[in-house]
């Protein structure tokens, strides 16, 4: 199927979408911060990390809050590189091919980089 480069329109609206997504990543990053370092300072101080019967201990608790905080930073990285496509031009291209990725694709995926086909095969890649 071929897709077709998207409408001025088009890139207004993934624009806003993305500027939305952003305020919003950039929130609960703000918010991931704040928790780890509250872990960070309980794990510093003198509570017993690993003999509280009611939870989970402050080191698993942080690795947990780290993996979020990491995947949270990694799309916002995303978006922001979306952001810069819009700016100079080049959103809803796949950035490996440079056909059109497809509004469709878009309203899912709105930081995507790829076209369908290329997400496939780098997905394939990461499998070997």
């Amino acid at each position: 199927m071929v897709m077709t480069a998207l409408t001025t329109a088009d890139v207004r609206h993934f624009d806003k979408d993305l500027k939305r997504m952003r305020v919003e990543i950039v929130a609960e990053l703000d918010r991931l911060s704040g928790s780890l370092d509250e872990v960070r300072e309980a794990r510093d101080g003198t509570q017993d990390d690993e003999h509280d019967p009611e939870g989970p201990t402050l080191t698993m608790e942080w690795s947990r809050l780290s993996g979020v905080h990491h995947e949270f930073a990694d799309k916002l990285a995303r978006i922001d590189r979306a952001l810069a496509r819009v700016d100079i031009g080049t959103y809803g291209f796949c950035t490996r091919r440079g056909e059109a990725i497809g509004r469709e694709r878009l309203t899912a995926q709105p930081a995507t980089e790829y076209c369908i086909d290329c997400a496939r095969e780098i997905e394939a890649e990461k499998r070997r």
